[in-house]
């Protein structure tokens, strides 16, 4: 019984130590590089500052969208970040090029532009972490926003302010242990904004948030990298800015993958019954057009079957209606799991279900539908279920999906006058089919 909480606080302390033992050697790492001569290329330097402020602008429109989806504010403020920070990236990449002049421009503003545009987007994340813990739900996501983007542009300059002194071009102390600890200031911004999200991870663990949680990971490790750098464009500043071009990297990554999950999600939602996960009938008129084209073009037949769930209203009014869903629930999912991967089941409303069986004819459709009956007659689970099948072949010649239909509704409800179910009288659906 006390093992509990010890499994837990070593569960915890593991990534702890592998983040401290990784920030640990990149540190190291990036304090021999200063003995590492690097011949400086600021055109190079230019072009890079380019491509990662485009990455920030296109990952701040692929989070806005995310947030139009998902209503997710640290979408929305993050790409709100990036937005920002991609200007100032790109701002400050002209630093670098050599104009129409024989000498190249002055690149004084190049490290402040760069650490200041570290410390807004440090920031954004660690508000966005505080606007989801304290307001849970968007009430007024253009006023927050723009709250949140105020704020940080006022505690940005602020801190600048209080230091006063912005980091140098070339350190004045190139031999002390960190030569550049303005630098240092970001990375404790980032930091806490890592430790924030280690805690959101154990909510939401989507393809985003473990994007944005090594995005963060690794924009620690560019700025401790960056309090090493003792000149502008000299080896630990390389090291720091290949680390943040990669970070924005995988931060986009991640939004385009779990934005492609939503998206998946939703196409999903769109031909798929809520209640069931069967497909819906929009999904079956679809399926139903595609088989019979194909069964025009080569020949070969599809079965279609319908089922009556039995006694549904009876059920409703004995045991109530969330029994009465479940029921339907339980045949959906035998007709999911007894069916083949070629085979599509659909509700067809209320307790109707379809089945189509490509390439399937009578004999084929009679043994699916004895299988399903024996099946629903061996669930253990109350109230026993039973269903009325009819069954329709198709077999070319031009024949429309209305009379695919009704002939198998026919045949269903013949069956339910031989059971005793019903009076035998035949009814064709009452939807509108569309023409294959």
């Amino acid at each position: 019984m006390g093992e509990g909480p010890a499994i837990t606080d070593r569960s915890r302390a593991i990534p702890f130590l592998s983040h401290a033992s990784g920030f640990v050697v990149l540190f190291f790492l990036a304090m021999w590089l200063r003995a590492v001569p690097l011949q400086s290329d600021p055109i190079l330097q230019g072009y890079l500052q380019v491509t990662t402020g485009l990455l920030a602008f296109v990952f701040a429109a692929v989070t806005l969208v995310r947030f139009q989806g998902t209503q997710d504010r640290i979408s929305l403020i993050l790409g709100s970040g990036f937005l920002l920070s991609g200007t100032l990236l790109t701002a400050s990449s002209l630093l670098f090029f050599q104009f129409l002049q024989e000498t190249p421009v002055h690149l004084r503003w190049a490290p402040v532009s760069w650490w200041v545009g570290r410390i807004i987007l440090g920031l954004l994340l660690v508000v966005a972490l505080l606007v989801e813990h304290f307001l849970p739900r968007s009430r007024h996501p253009k006023l927050e926003i723009t709250g949140a983007l105020l704020t940080v542009v006022g505690l940005t300059y602020l801190i600048t302010a209080a230091l006063r002194r912005l980091p140098p071009e070339t350190s004045p102390h190139p031999l002390a242990f960190i030569p550049n600890p303005q630098q240092l200031l970001p990375a404790a911004i980032f930091l806490i904004g890592l430790i924030g999200f280690r805690r959101r991870l154990q909510i939401e663990d989507s393809a985003f948030d473990r994007a944005i949680y090594s995005a963060a990971w690794m924009n620690v490790a560019a700025q401790l990298a960056a309090s090493q750098s003792v000149r502008l464009l000299d080896s630990p500043f390389v090291l720091a800015q290949a680390l943040t071009v990669t970070s924005y990297a995988v931060a986009l990554g991640g939004a385009l993958l779990d934005n492609a999950r939503l998206f998946e999600q939703v196409q999903h939602l769109a031909v798929s019954d809520p209640l069931t996960g069967l497909a819906n009938y929009r999904r079956l008129l679809d399926v139903l057009e595609a088989e019979t084209e194909r069964t025009n073009r080569n020949g070969r037949p599809f079965a279609v079957l319908l089922l009556d769930l039995d006694g549904l209203k009876k059920i409703n009014d004995t045991h109530g209606h969330l029994v009465g869903s479940r029921a339907l629930c339980r045949l959906a999912d035998i007709l999911r799991i007894h069916c083949r991967s070629i085979d599509t089941a659909a509700r067809y409303g209320g307790d109707e279900f379809a089945l189509v069986l490509p390439e399937s004819q009578d004999a084929e459709a009679e043994l699916v539908a004895s299988r399903i009956r024996e099946v629903l007659a061996s669930d253990p689970e109350k109230p026993l279920l039973s269903a009325s099948i009819g069954i329709s072949i198709y077999r070319g010649n031009g024949e429309r999906i209305e009379k695919l239909l009704s002939e198998a509704d026919q045949h269903l409800y013949a069956e339910k006058a031989r059971r005793g179910k019903r009076p035998p009288t035949p009814i064709t659906p009452h939807r509108r089919i569309h023409k294959a």
